[in-house]
This record gives structure tokens, C-alpha cells and sequence, in this order.
């Protein structure tokens, strides 16, 4: 079983030199303004809200009281204020979040999600187009940052991000004019990447998905997003807990990579042992990988064992699979790096 032949045109266009659009009008969309805002925010996400500059984004997490993980979120500083971008599965934790603070202060959350959408475009190929359709602002926007361009008459937000591994444009813009931007992107010869190959890209660059690969019952520095938490910045809900993992060395278990020997195959659930028989993990998403030829996994590993390269057994329905474990992200890094440089018969 592998993917699909549709889906391999839309994996193709991401991996192999073109660019891939994907629709992120699920996510949800977030607006926290006001004089306060500032001050609340740092007390509520893992990265320091005092160090983003106007014009500037960053990654952060909202933790539990025990450290544990809410949501994963982006934060866009713009002109109208905080813009958090998060996952479908955490919009609504997100944003009863931040409203609980609405009453304490000038600090005024507006929910978004319905007037604003989000597209992304990846691959080798989107800083050309990008730089075709919606003009050279758009195009030399710096990681980190917010270009907020006018786009005939259309109001957009424009910040360079992954969701892939490749390099991408993340596209902010108002629902109603979502369409003709999109049809713009996709005239000028983007292909629109569907579920089926987002999944397998997405597992590929190593990027947890929030209900699946992580969630509440897991400390927030198991999603080995490290980007996202600020060690400098003053107190916040679960950072006692937090640093305290961080200055003691490390996590019990960390996400990382499985990928199978050859012939290998493998599901969400099934089992991850230690070459010896003890179980170190579970897979929480598996797809084949047309790039490595190959299935892979994500798990949440134990940390005796997430040395790049470690010999693993994937048992399924008592069959044992070999495998090894592997840093992220499995392409565009340490495992694909290992294997274009090995003898083509080696594994």
C-alpha cells in the first residue's frame, strides 16, 4: 500500500521543484488588541510576547498548570495587534483561553476564524510564483516576519513558513477574498495539494498534528517544538514545570521518526521496541514515503532511544518489522542526508 496516484502529482509538485497550495481556511484565527494585551499574553504562552517586535512572528505553546500541552500556536504582531494562528482540533481551547482575561483589562479578543482564511504555497517553486502573483514585498518577506501587503485593493498578510519541510509562504486574507487569490495562485501554476499528500508531507517534515501525534496528556516539550518556549522570559502558567524539565537535561519521551527497513509497513498504534524486546514508544502517524521509498512513522519515543540511527522493532499483530529511529525531519534532513550519502543497497 502506498499513495495514491493523484496524490503523488501533489506530493510531486512540493518535493520535486514546483509549488503546492494548500487551503488552512480550518485553522482557527485569533485577534487579541488592547494596551494590556501584552502583559496578559506573557502570562499565558511558553515564548516571550515582550520580544516580538512589530512585524514580526513566532511560534509558542499554551500550557496547562502542569506544563502540559493545550495548543500549539503561531503569533503574528500586526497592525491591528496579536494575530494567533492555530490548529482546527485547539481553536476553541484557544480561544476560550484568552477570553477568560477579557474583563481584567484593555484586553479585547476577537474570534476570526470565519472572516479570515489562510492559504499556503510549498515547495522549491513558491518564492518565484509568490513573487509573479503577489509582488516582490510579498516575495522577500524574512523568516520571521510579517510583510503586510496590499494586493490589488486586497489587504494581505504574508509570513515564510513550513508545513512541508520545503520552503513556503503562509497567506493571510479576508474569506471573502480567499477565492481570488487562490484562483491567482493556481492560474499561475500552483497545484492544489489534497489531504491524502499533506499527510504523508506533513509526517515526512516531522510536525506533530494536535489529537493525533500529541495532546493534553503530554508536556509540552515532548512535541520537540523547542522554537516555541522562551527560557529568559518572566513567569507563566506551567513554566515552574517546564524549566524544570529543560535545566534537569531532558524529557522522559520526545517525538521523533521511525522509518522501516524496506518491504516494512505500518499504522497509527502499532508498537515500538528496543532491538532487545522492551517497548519504547507507539506510532501516532505513519504514511509511505515516495521520497525515501519507504514507510515511516512519528512516535513519541523514549529518550534511552532517540539516538539518530537506533535499531527498533515496529510490532504489529505480533509481526516485528526492523526499523530505526531517526531525528526530525525525515526529509530535507539527518535521515534523508544518511541515506542519499549511504551504498544504494544500504538501509
Amino acid at each position: 500500500m502506498g499513495i495514491g496516484r493523484e496524490a503523488l502529482l501533489e506530493y510531486a509538485a512540493v518535493r520535486e521543484g514546483g509549488a503546492g497550495l494548500l487551503d488552512l481556511g480550518a485553522r482557527g484565527r485569533v485577534l487579541v488588541s488592547g494596551s494590556e494585551a501584552v502583559q496578559f499574553l506573557n502570562g499565558l504562552i511558553t515564548n516571550d510576547v515582550k520580544a516580538l517586535g512589530a512585524g514580526a512572528w513566532m511560534q509558542a505553546a499554551f500550557p496547562n498548570a502542569q506544563g502540559r500541552l493545550l495548543a500549539h500556536v503561531r503569533v503574528l504582531h500586526v497592525t491591528e495587534g496579536f494575530l494567533f494562528d492555530t490548529e482546527a482540533a485547539t481553536r476553541e481551547v484557544v480561544l476560550k483561553t484568552l477570553s477568560r482575561f477579557t474583563l481584567a483589562g484593555d484586553f479585547r479578543v476577537t474570534e476570526l476564524t470565519d472572516e479570515m482564511t489562510a492559504l499556503s504555497l510549498q515547495g522549491a517553486g513558491a518564492l518565484e510564483l509568490i513573487r509573479r502573483v503577489l509582488g516582490e514585498e510579498a516575495a522577500r518577506v524574512e523568516q520571521g516576519r510579517v510583510a503586510e501587503v496590499d494586493w490589488n485593493g486586497r489587504a494581505l498578510k504574508v509570513i515564510r513558513a513550513t508545513h512541508t519541510g520545503e520552503d513556503g509562504f503562509d497567506i493571510f486574507v479576508s474569506g471573502a477574498e480567499g477565492e481570488a487569490v487562490r484562483d491567482a495562485l493556481t492560474e499561475a501554476g500552483a497545484v492544489v495539494v489534497g489531504a491524502e499528500a499533506l499527510e504523508t508531507l506533513r509526517i515526512e517534515a516531522g510536525l506533530p498534528l494536535y489529537g493525533v501525534d500529541v495532546d493534553e496528556s503530554n508536556v509540552v516539550l515532548e512535541a520537540a517544538q523547542d522554537e516555541a518556549v522562551s527560557y529568559t522570559k518572566g513567569c507563566y502558567i506551567g513554566q515552574e514545570i517546564i524549566a524544570r524539565i529543560h535545566w534537569r537535561g531532558h524529557v522522559a519521551k520526545r517525538l521523533a521518526g521511525v522509518v522501516l527497513d524496506e518491504g516494512g509497513s505500518t499504522r497509527r498504534e502499532d508498537r515500538v521496541c528496543s532491538a532487545d524486546g522492551k517497548e519504547i514508544g507507539r506510532i501516532t502517524s505513519a504514511a509511505f514515503s515516495p521520497r525515501l521509498k519507504r514507510f515511516i512513522g512519528l512516535g513519541l519515543i523514549r529518550y534511552d532511544y532517540l539516538r539518530h540511527g537506533t535499531e527498533a522493532l515496529v510490532v504489529s499483530d505480533e509481526t516485528e518489522q526492523k526499523a530505526h529511529i531517526s531525528d526530525l525531519p525525515l526529509v530535507r534532513g539527518s535521515w534523508q542526508a544518511q541515506s542519499e550519502s549511504a551504498p544504494e543497497k544500504a538501509v
